[in-house]
């Protein structure tokens, strides 16, 4: 990164809900980078009013942030979550951030949906918008081979974490979240076939029609919780 820093837009994260541990964070970053500043930083995981709370507190987050900020260590802030949308909405009332990254598939609409409330607040907000989950690690693509259940770990009220196959193929994952109002999408990949499937896919998109893009949440809706699994977590 040291020899290539001026070819790249940088972003971290930090989990961490104090002051003190959000600068520890970022002075840990820039010494693994080699670099001495960053274009986005953004407050993980935000799921619940209890991170709001911590964030925007005396001694909180909130004040590392704006401190780098403010010294120029970063540019942008933003924020992401995947869990459920109303923390992250009371995020954005209380601060404009730059960005959000949040989970975006289409089984949202079925649990907790992120597109039905949250998505338009940060369009009307005109934050870069950053969309992720978008294969849930697998769990939607009908290629995904479920584990035998006795090897899963239960996750809520009785249900697996992936009893069945998913619904989708990549192309109609990935071109799901790309005809939301996206600035980006980020995509976890396991092999170089992965990654070069993912961007020979992004370099054939066309934006699906309302119908389409019905057909495919209507096709996700059976598997639409295991497709979600990471707004199932006990977060108490």
């Amino acid at each position: 990164m040291k020899r290539r820093r001026g070819e790249t837009f940088l972003a971290t994260k930090t989990k961490e809900r104090t002051r003190e541990g959000s600068k520890r964070m970022i002075d840990k970053s820039l010494a693994l980078l080699q670099t001495d500043h960053i274009d986005l930083w953004q407050l993980h995981d935000i799921g619940t009013m209890t991170d709001i709370n911590e964030i925007f507190a005396k001694g909180g987050a909130m004040e590392a942030l704006l401190e780098a900020q403010d010294q120029k260590i970063v540019k942008y802030l933003g924020i992401t979550g995947h869990y459920r949308p109303d923390a992250l909405i009371e995020a954005i009332h209380r601060h404009p951030f730059d960005t959000i990254l949040m989970a975006l598939n289409a089984a949202d609409p079925h649990h907790y949906s992120f597109s039905a409330q949250l998505l338009p607040l940060a369009v009307e907000k005109h934050m870069g918008i950053i969309g992720m989950k978008v294969p849930a690690r697998g769990r939607i693509l009908s290629t995904w081979t479920p584990p035998p259940i006795e090897q899963q770990r239960h996750m809520w009220e009785g249900m697996v974490l992936a009893p069945t196959p998913g619904a989708l193929h990549m192309r109609e994952a990935m071109y799901y979240s790309l005809s939301l109002p996206v600035s980006t999408v980020i995509i976890g990949c396991d092999s170089i076939a992965q990654l070069e499937e993912n961007v020979q896919l992004a370099r054939d998109f066309t934006p699906l029609s309302q119908q389409e893009m019905g057909g495919l949440t209507a096709r996700a809706e059976p598997v639409s919780k295991q497709s979600l699994f990471f707004r199932f977590y006990d977060r108490a």
